[in-house]
């Protein structure tokens, strides 16, 4: 047996015991996923979804992590195609269509249909070309306000699409989001490339479909007219990629916390506005588990580590960065303006 693998061997036993055996790992998503199970029918009642995201939800325990919620309106219906209208009761329900055939890929509008039926969700409409559409900042607004009115939390400012606040040392992002049962037609490609390279397995690629998406509120940065920015809303595959993780065999959820940990504690240390975050990490590894022709093994961690480095590393020097759900979306193109600090500043830095 070779040093590396040698290595590699301890370096899984190591972090077994410092992110969680498979039984450990299995456990708190099992608790996660029970807690989701008794409260979605009261939820339901109430007319509003509340839902675990980002790394506790994942099965990690780190101290450094945040704890982070989605909430949606259960009867604000988001559709692709005029046709699925049909499926809702227009009485109960705000049908609105997701336009996204002119818009940066991974983005859309969202074109209010019918009369709103909530005080809140008519004060964040704005009109735009003769219709009227949902403005991601005054949505943003709602969960900010409602976040503020609560006395447990501090420290409440804006973070992308979410509020951030702290409840004692415990930092949390609190996004209002909207869900959508249908899959934009964007990810069309995604669904051919799970299917040719067979990961995810067909159970989880099924049960991905069936849960459908998010849109959540925060433009691309990239457009000139700022009024058109504030139209936009992001496609989120927070669900989805839940269920990727949790489909990873052990081996690659180590993986996948070790890049976390170096992230944090090497690459963005003392950085106050970091260019790499967590969910970089994450696609870094979607692509390599899917297309990366590894086979992975304990005895092989180490080296996959510095593979999911490599290819992080030659994204950051190619100032791209595709979404694992929608390769046209470079995730990096909002950021591309500070891309010369960030070559000067990062350790990643070539000698």
């Amino acid at each position: 047996m070779s040093d590396n693998c040698r290595v590699s061997e301890a370096l899984y036993v190591g972090l077994c015991d410092y992110i969680g055996t498979p039984t450990e790992v299995a456990i708190r998503r099992e608790v996660m996923d029970m807690r989701e199970m008794i409260i979605k029918p009261l939820q339901i009642h109430e007319g509003q979804r509340v839902m675990y995201s980002g790394s506790l939800r994942e099965g990690f325990r780190f101290t450094s992590s945040d704890v982070d919620l989605m909430y949606w309106c259960t009867n604000h219906k988001v559709i692709t195609d005029l046709s699925q209208s049909s499926f809702y009761d227009l009485s109960k329900h705000s049908i609105i269509l997701m336009e996204d055939t002119d818009t940066p890929p991974g983005f859309a509008r969202l074109h209010l249909l019918a009369s709103p039926r909530i005080i809140t969700f008519a004060s964040s409409l704005v009109r735009f070309n003769d219709r009227m559409y949902l403005s991601n900042s005054k949505w943003r607004k709602i969960m900010l306000t409602w976040i503020k009115g609560k006395k447990s939390y501090s420290s409440i400012k804006y973070h992308g699409p979410c509020a951030n606040s702290f409840m004692g040392c415990v930092e949390s992002d609190h996004v209002l989001c909207l869900h959508c049962s249908y899959w934009p037609k964007l990810t069309e490609d995604w669904r051919k490339r799970c299917a040719l390279h067979n990961w995810p397995p067909k159970h989880v690629l099924e049960a991905i479909l069936k849960h459908g998406c998010h849109l959540v509120p925060v433009g691309s940065k990239i457009l000139p007219n700022e009024n058109e920015d504030e139209l936009e809303w992001r496609m989120s595959f927070s669900l989805a990629e839940q269920k990727l993780v949790y489909s990873m065999n052990h081996t690659q959820f180590l993986c996948y916390g070790l890049l976390k940990i170096f992230l944090q504690e090497v690459v963005n240390r003392d950085i106050e506005e970091p260019f790499l975050c967590s969910y970089f990490v994450k696609t870094t590894l979607f692509w390599l588990i899917q297309i990366g022709h590894i086979t992975w093994y304990p005895n092989g961690l180490l080296n996959y580590f510095w593979k999911c480095l490599k290819f992080l590393l030659e994204s950051v020097y190619r100032c791209v960065l595709s979404n694992f759900f929608v390769p046209q979306n470079n995730m990096f193109a909002s950021k591309l303006a500070t891309v010369e600090g960030v070559r000067q500043s990062s350790p990643f830095q070539k000698r």
